[in-house]
């Protein structure tokens, strides 16, 4: 089994400000997991910056071009109270799109067989004509995109267990039968979105979890609804938002998974990726707020996906 990383310095260039739980060191504790002597055999491979034509299958490009305007050449720009923008950001939210473009190339060439992208800023909160949520571009569905129209695949999945709802992925999917998106998320949280009954056409599946939940609620979830959907979508690729602020230790959410349970979901999508898409997966970084948990969680995923 070969797993390429994707990342690059860049991303830690991205600071939106003293006291922000999305800071660089978050990518540094996953770099520095990553870094344990079990990982060297992990194929490492800078991420390059994500053209706008990619981001433009998703984000307008003259939206796009607005928001890289925008970028502040000293100081902060404040999107919203919680997405905020400096000198770097903009080359980061490239590379971060960038890994999964190519990520989502090499694996469907064949070059490995599936992909972890460390990299921030994260992305499944941005919307089409919005970046929110500590997201600017949404770096999976730009990924999505990029398998579907450069390569030709019919059917494209997306598999979300960030804590948080991912209601730019589903904006852009909602209404394309050839995309997929199931998340599993605490419910009610930010952004709101969510709810069960947010089926898409028929594409889209929403599991929401109240405060407290823990593995046997979650695993349940996954066994019941969103492993058969995804069975029944027959991805011929599988792209996961891989957030770990689930995790109980985690400061921004109330659920109470561990490493065990990003461990075990990562194994039953993978087995469906194997049915289904020879394997094929591209994983993305995506929330995770306390440093230690983060980097045993992100390792955790990163090790099943070189054990396969």
């Amino acid at each position: 089994m070969t797993t390429l990383l994707f990342t690059h310095p860049a991303c830690l260039e991205h600071d939106p400000g003293r006291g922000h739980p999305e800071s660089p060191d978050r990518l540094r504790a996953v770099l520095a997991a990553l870094a344990a002597p079990e990982f060297a055999r992990l194929e490492r491979r800078e991420a390059p910056l994500a053209a706008l034509d990619d981001i433009g299958r998703v984000h307008p490009r003259a939206f796009a071009e607005r928001l890289l305007a925008a970028v502040p050449q000293a100081g902060h720009a404040g999107i919203d109270a919680d997405t905020v923008m400096s000198p770097g950001s903009g080359e980061a939210a490239l590379r971060a799109s960038g890994a999964v473009v190519a990520a989502v190339d090499a694996v469907v060439a064949g070059e490995a067989d599936n992909a972890f992208c460390a990299v921030r800023p994260p992305g499944h909160h941005a919307e089409p004509l919005r970046p929110m949520g500590f997201c600017l571009f949404n770096s999976v569905a730009i990924g999505a995109l990029r398998a579907r129209e450069a390569h030709g695949l019919a059917r494209v999945a997306v598999v979300d267990f960030d804590v948080h709802h991912g209601n730019g992925t589903q904006a852009r999917f909602a209404d394309d039968p050839t995309l997929f998106y199931a998340s599993t998320h605490q419910y009610p949280l930010y952004p709101g979105t969510g709810a069960a009954s947010e089926t898409g056409v028929g594409n889209i599946v929403n599991v929401p979890l109240p405060p407290r939940a823990g593995s046997q609620q979650f695993r349940l979830g996954m066994t019941r609804t969103v492993l058969p959907a995804l069975e029944q979508f027959r991805p011929e690729l599988v792209l996961i938002s891989a957030g770990f602020d689930a995790h109980k230790s985690d400061p921004l959410a109330q659920l109470q998974l561990d490493e065990a349970d990003f461990t075990w979901a990562t194994e039953q999508i993978l087995a469906v990726a194997q049915a289904h898409a020879r394997g094929r997966v591209v994983s993305t970084l995506e929330g995770g707020y306390d440093l230690r948990a983060l980097g045993a969680s992100a390792a955790a995923h990163v090790r099943v996906l070189m054990s396969v």
